[in-house]
């Protein structure tokens, strides 16, 4: 808590100037291409590793950045919150691009290997029987890099999981239709401090370098 009240004076007289024409112009409305869904660890901070300004993500994030996906009558299975969200990003902000993010060393996907760790936490153990589908995945997944860890595999499979349970939303499953969204499936491992992308076409998350970034910029600038 000291650490962040001395933040706040540290941006006041030396940040806070160079932002202020920014977040006037905000004042008045956002317009961020991009629906970012990260878990909620301390460890992940996408405006630091995407290197984005105020205005540019809209983010939800919650433990194990997880999707509970949608009802047939169009009603979130789970917590509402995050479908208000994804509802009020692809509707009245007219994002484009809805990513999930994971990462390496995931609190959640631990949780759901070890129910040891729920125990004491019934809500936490609640919100988690979301992915219990992903441990199904596990069972029969060829695809992660063997030399990965298992809960590290875990989390790539949850990654691509979320993005399936999006299209179960009417919104998503509409805007996809009509090619005005994309999703993308991210992947950040912690301690190299690399984003990964998921690569459907070779079945794998590939290092976001500057090869793979200009295939992932060509890739959106092809669907306009």
């Amino acid at each position: 808590m000291k650490k962040l009240v001395k933040g706040l004076v540290e941006f006041r007289k030396n940040v806070r100037p160079h932002y202020l024409e920014t977040f006037a112009k905000l004042a008045l409305g956002q317009s961020p291409d991009t629906l970012f869904i990260a878990c909620s660890d301390s460890r992940v901070v996408p405006n630091l590793f995407a290197s984005t300004d105020p205005g540019d993500l809209f983010v939800v994030r919650n433990v194990g950045n997880i999707v509970p996906p949608c009802h047939r009558t169009g009603l979130s299975a789970g917590d509402k919150s995050e479908a208000a969200a994804i509802e009020f990003a692809v509707h009245e902000l007219k994002v484009s691009n809805l990513i999930v993010c994971g990462h390496s060393e995931c609190g959640a996907m631990r949780a759901l290997l070890d129910k040891t760790i729920v125990e004491q936490m019934p809500n936490l153990g609640e919100w988690l029987m979301d992915g219990e589908i992903i441990m199904e995945r596990l069972q029969h997944d060829h695809d992660c890099p063997p030399q990965l860890a298992k809960h590290n595999r875990l989390s790539q499979l949850n990654v691509l999981q979320q993005i399936e349970n999006l299209k179960t939303y009417p919104l998503v499953k509409q805007k996809l239709q009509e090619g005005s969204l994309k999703l993308h499936g991210w992947w950040f491992e912690l301690s190299q401090a690399e984003v990964y992308a998921y690569e459907e076409e070779e079945g794998k998350f590939i290092l976001i370098d500057e090869v793979e970034a200009e295939k992932i910029l060509q890739r959106i600038e092809n669907s306009k």
